[in-house]
């Protein structure tokens, strides 16, 4: 932002050389790019904080700041005495449609002016600044804008249809010519400011062209408001139209400003334009805004800041900033802040002006003293850790949804009793969901058009009513992949170092009927122990029809903080047997109902020890097969940990197998 050297010169006595104020100030306020010299002046582009807007986006504001640092005097613009005229200010009347948008707007009238070029002073100093002379209303107005910070807009009183000002949300349909003569259609979004009829004005951001200050403007009404910081950037972003006033009031404006700014105006067009100021001051300003007051520990200062400054010196840095305080017991003070600080708000940053004005190179750097304490470890984390390491060392995709579903998606669930949201983002996002399943499916639906196998996993929260929640683990594959998908979930709990899994018949639970969607025939309970820790099952094929989805897809769903509880990083390791193994391939013919693991534990028990494994490697239920039967069959690998096996004695025990196979009456081992 561009500031005149000449025009802070008016407000510092004794000011140092352009070079010397930006060098002060960019070791204690702004960084300064460029000072250049512009006809008989001096230009300084500061870099003023976001955060400093509300004071320093104006020459009184910048001259404060270099008397605070250099500790000279700062001298305001002598006020004269208004010449009252006889008319009222109530001869125009004023009305806030929305306070929140608006929290204050001031209004002063001035009759009998007389419209004209500015004097040479006046111009040159906006033409410094970037600005063109206009007259001398407009100019003065764009000149106190520059002085204080705050913008103001100046009216022809006469062109105001029914002598009213109403500051409302533009209706839909409405348009407005601004100064510049461009067209904007406005909307419910844009705040304006309007007469009896039409809008005058973008609130904020720029005045409207018919109420404009002409050569025959004889009554001028002059407008200094406080708008809400919100409101006139989303009108700024909608008519995409950024202006030194919207600029202002995007930052945030201090709302006590507008009455010592719309008197300065004042002054200033009487001298320059002549004409009578009206009495009173129409204010609309319900919610009045006071100075905060901040407790501040001078321990703490030297503590935070590490170095010791001499109270008195934090006492008068505080005094130069404006700061009223007084002393509420030993080493603590009661900060006053002026309104035109918003950026002060807790006693770190009363702290960070005392620090930055001491002088941040007064402070010594010095390597902190202090105890390295290892955290404490969130067993959660680590475990959620280890088990995302694991899937995705074997091939799975880690993927995050949001926490919500919508109606779609209840319907094809049958999700009974979903907690709804009071405001849901959109109807695609109304409730919390009660598994992981639906969003894993919309990402297989989404994705299978580019991939032809998906394994992805989610590690996320799930709601159940009433008001429960749940961490799961839960992950799908695509294809004929049950087997597969039962061999990933035993090495995650493997190296989980729990053990004793298997796998169990499915029984449905009563809270569980609510949200059936695997396969009723090919879906497994999995425990360990005798504790249910999820489930590895098939989708049914009547959700995958919803979802558009052609192959099958497996999932398994794991109760993650059961498992937490059941895991350890302790694992029992056996050494590889140096004696050779021996395999031999056993099939059995049995009904349909048969379960595999019925086949192993008879398998197991009849192998004893020297079973070291056993695989199935095939299930066939082809039109060969007698009518209700399946062939089952498997890998058996013998292995002994002290000797080699004879053939003979790998023989006799498999014929034992068989034989304890064959007393179930409705078993036939194939041979």
């Amino acid at each position: 932002m561009i500031f005149s050297y000449s025009w802070l010169k008016d407000y510092v006595k004794n000011l140092p050389k352009p070079e010397k104020v930006a060098e002060l100030l960019t070791r204690h306020s702004f960084e300064v790019g460029e000072v250049k010299k512009v006809k008989g002046d001096w230009t300084l582009d500061i870099d003023v904080l976001p955060n400093r807007a509300s004071d320093c986006f104006s020459h009184w504001g910048v001259a404060r700041e270099i008397v605070a640092i250099t500790n000279l005097k700062f001298r305001g613009p002598t006020s004269t005495k208004f010449v009252r005229g006889r008319t009222s200010a109530d001869s125009v009347s004023v009305e806030v449609k929305d306070r929140i948008a608006c929290p204050r707007y001031t209004v002063k009238v001035l009759t009998d002016v007389r419209v004209g070029p500015s004097p040479k002073w006046l111009s040159e100093r906006l033409e410094v600044c970037g600005l063109n002379s206009i007259n001398n209303i407009v100019d003065v107005a764009n000149y106190v804008m520059l002085e204080t910070g705050q913008p103001l807009h100046a009216f022809d009183g006469k062109k105001l249809s029914g002598q009213k000002i109403i500051v409302r949300f533009a209706k839909k349909g409405e348009k407005i010519t601004t100064l510049d003569g461009q067209k904007f259609n406005l909307d419910a979004g844009v705040l304006v400011i309007a007469d009896a009829h039409d809008p005058i004005a973008i609130a904020g951001i720029k005045g409207g062209k018919f109420p404009e200050i002409s050569k025959s403007t004889k009554v001028v009404i002059l407008e200094s408001a406080n708008f809400n910081p919100q409101t006139i950037r989303r009108g700024s972003q909608k008519l995409n139209l950024k202006t030194d006033a919207s600029i202002r009031f995007e930052h945030g404006l201090d709302p006590n400003l507008t009455e010592s700014a719309i008197n300065r105006a004042a002054q200033l067009i009487q001298e320059l334009a002549g004409g009578q100021i009206a009495k009173g001051l129409i204010d609309v300003y319900p919610q009045k805004t006071y100075p905060k007051r901040i407790k501040l520990n001078l321990d703490y200062v030297e503590s935070l800041l590490g170095v010791k400054i001499p109270e008195r010196e934090m006492k008068n840095i505080l005094k130069s900033l404006n700061f009223k305080f007084h002393e509420s017991r030993t080493r603590e003070i009661m900060v006053e802040i002026p309104t035109r600080r918003l950026d002060i708000l807790i006693p770190e940053d009363l702290i960070e002006e005392i620090g930055r004005v001491y002088g941040y190179d007064k402070i010594l750097s010095t390597f902190p003293i202090a105890a390295l304490v290892p955290p404490r470890r969130n067993e959660e984390i680590f475990w959620e850790d280890m088990a995302k390491n694991i899937l995705k060392e074997a091939g799975f995709t880690e993927v995050y949804n949001y926490s919500f579903i919508g109606d779609r998606e209840v319907g094809i669930f049958n999700f009974k009793d979903s907690i709804e949201l009071k405001n849901p983002i959109s109807l695609e996002q109304r409730y919390l969901r009660p598994s992981l399943i639906p969003n894993l499916l919309k990402n297989v639906e989404k994705n299978s058009i580019s991939f032809s196998e998906i394994k992805i996993f989610e590690l996320g929260k799930i709601f159940r009513m009433p008001k429960s929640e749940e961490k799961i683990l839960t992950g799908v594959i695509t294809g004929d992949a049950f087997y597969q998908a039962k061999g990933l979930v035993d090495a995650l709990l493997n190296k989980l170092g729990i053990s004793d899994i298997w796998y169990d018949e499915y029984r449905t639970l009563a809270q569980e009927k609510a949200i059936a969607f695997w396969h009723p025939q090919k879906a497994a309970e999995i425990k360990v122990g005798q504790e249910r820790v999820g489930f590895l099952g098939e989708i049914s094929p009547r959700i995958l029809n919803e979802f558009k989805i052609k192959s099958k897809i497996i999932y398994f769903d794991i109760f993650f903080e059961k498992l937490v509880r059941l895991a350890s990083e302790e694992h029992e390791y056996r050494p590889l047997s140096k004696f050779p193994s021996a395999v031999r391939d056993l099939a059995v013919l049995v009904p349909r109902g048969t379960k595999v693991v019925e086949v192993l534990n008879k398998i197991n028990a009849a192998g004893g020890k020297l079973v070291r494994d056993v695989d199935l490697f095939d299930i066939y239920e082809g039109e060969e097969m007698p009518e209700g039967k399946k062939n089952l069959a498997f890998h058996i690998v013998y292995q002994a940990e002290d000797r080699t096996l004879r053939a003979k004695e790998v023989d006799e025990i498999h014929q034992k197998i068989i034989k304890t196979l064959e007393k179930e009456p409705t078993w036939q081992v194939r041979k």
